[in-house]
């Protein structure tokens, strides 16, 4: 016998597993929520059909095959939640033609927008304003940005229902987000932890300029929290010794406190090294991950050739990674690698290399450090992000994201994407500026007074 029987009956299906994840299931409630046993007749729909559209018959004369349908599917569906809506649809249909004949010419025309009534006054359009906004807040006409105080608002003030995220601890209702048996438990840990408060971090690499898209991910970052009640780490991803300076560390932290934000905390991925390092031998003795020789441009590029190592034994992996962190490989030599796929098809990507370059803040304590892929995530979980916001190029990382938090049994956050600032005629590439002011063509300047130009340097050609 079939019991779910509607696309309806799916739907609230799907969303009550949501909803209720862990322990049995409740099957009298599960019944109940998604209307298992209920017959709807063909009889039943006729007679809501005719009670509508009685209803609205006046309304429905005079505008004819222009009247929203919409209504009546929605007047037949309050008496009959679980009736499919395909057969009341088809049913509306009929009764309308038996009641207004076959369309004229005019009932296949668009309807005109009608215009509005001049007064011979220039009126004045008021911007749509946040519903959790407060009614009769006098913010100015024409511009959402201005406050009633006449000062910008806030990045947070102005997102009303732009950014619907998941609450706190509810993870688990987002798209594509893994439920392993110990994820209700992490997340009741991390409820404990958070005390249910919002949790970002802006993570910029201390390597170069901050630009003007750095701006739209800072007011992100900052403002979701500020505008839900949290707090924001300011994260420095110090992974990469070769290519950071003290300069940068200052320069980032000066320009978010000039935007207008206080980090909650101020932390590096670098204070992690040694719990990294603990999970990286945890991921190759669970067979997850191994200790690869194929040189960095043999895995560069759309389609690498797989490794020979991948399969070699735990054992050996166990100890060729210590050999790694001892330094008895020469760079590029060595490498540790993930056994996962990206979503951009590549495979196995690398979570620790070698650099015998000294740390600003470790010194040569490590020779070996984490990639991106690996540290990321691991961060947030360690630091209990609750919303972990980036651009759209780091979509491509999102399951490998939840892959890696879940292998080693760890709190998963969410990972969120938003769109690039890209501006025509301006450089919003770190790297590009490095090249301009290794090349001397603009001019690197730490001073507060030429902020208003954000970008820290002026050009000198």
């Amino acid at each position: 016998m079939k019991k779910i029987s509607t696309n309806d009956q799916l739907n609230a299906a799907l969303e009550f597993f949501l909803s209720n994840p862990e322990g049995d299931v409740d099957i009298k409630a599960f019944e109940a929520y998604t209307g298992v046993g209920v017959v709807v007749n063909p009889e039943d729909i006729e007679e809501s059909v005719e009670k509508a559209i009685s209803k609205h018959k006046d309304a429905i004369l005079e505008r004819r095959y222009h009247f929203n349908s919409g209504i009546l599917l929605g007047e037949v569906k309050k008496s009959y939640k679980w009736a499919d809506g395909k057969d009341v649809k088809s049913e509306i249909d009929v009764q309308l033609r038996d009641l207004l004949g076959p369309k004229t010419a005019a009932d296949l025309e668009k309807p005109k927008a009608k215009k509005p009534k001049s007064t011979g006054q220039t009126e004045k359009v008021e911007a749509a304003a946040p519903k959790d906004s407060k009614a009769g807040s006098g913010e100015a006409a024409g511009d959402a940005s201005i406050g009633s105080d006449g000062k910008v608002r806030s990045f947070g003030d102005m997102m009303g229902e732009a950014v619907r995220f998941h609450k706190t601890g509810e993870n688990y209702k987002t798209d594509g987000y893994v439920v392993t048996p110990n994820t209700m438990s992490l997340l009741k840990e991390h409820l404990k932890i958070t005390g249910g408060q919002v949790r970002t971090r802006f993570p910029p690499e201390p390597n170069g300029v901050l630009h003007i898209g750095h701006a739209k991910s800072i007011n992100f970052n900052f403002g979701v929290a500020q505008s839900l009640g949290g707090v924001t780490y300011l994260r420095y991803d110090d992974t990469n010794p070769e290519k950071e300076e003290e300069k940068f560390f200052t320069a980032i932290k000066d320009m978010v406190e000039w935007l207008g934000y206080t980090p909650w905390k101020v932390t590096h991925a670098s204070d992690n090294f040694q719990q990294l390092y603990e999970w990286g031998v945890k991921l190759i003795r669970i067979g997850l991950a191994y200790v690869c020789h194929q040189k960095p441009g043999d895995i560069k590029g759309k389609n690498p050739p797989p490794s020979p190592w991948r399969d070699r034994p735990v054992e050996e992996s166990l100890r060729l990674f210590e050999d790694m962190k001892n330094g008895k490989f020469e760079e590029g030599e060595a490498t540790m690698r993930m056994k996962t796929t990206l979503e951009d098809g590549k495979m196995d990507p690398v979570a620790y290399r070698i650099k015998y370059v000294p740390h600003h803040r470790t010194g040569d304590e490590w020779c070996i450090y984490p990639t991106y892929d690996y540290t990321h995530c691991l961060c947030d979980s360690i630091e209990h992000i609750t919303h972990s916001l980036c651009t759209k190029e780091f979509q491509a990382r999102r399951s490998s994201y939840y892959w890696l938090c879940n292998a080693l049994d760890v709190y998963c956050p969410v990972q969120w994407e938003f769109a690039r600032l890209n501006l025509h005629y301006a450089v919003v590439s770190k790297r590009k500026i490095a090249k301009l002011i290794n090349e001397n063509l603009v001019r690197w300047v730490h001073n507060l007074a030429l902020k208003y130009y954000y970008m820290l340097f002026t050009i000198s050609f």
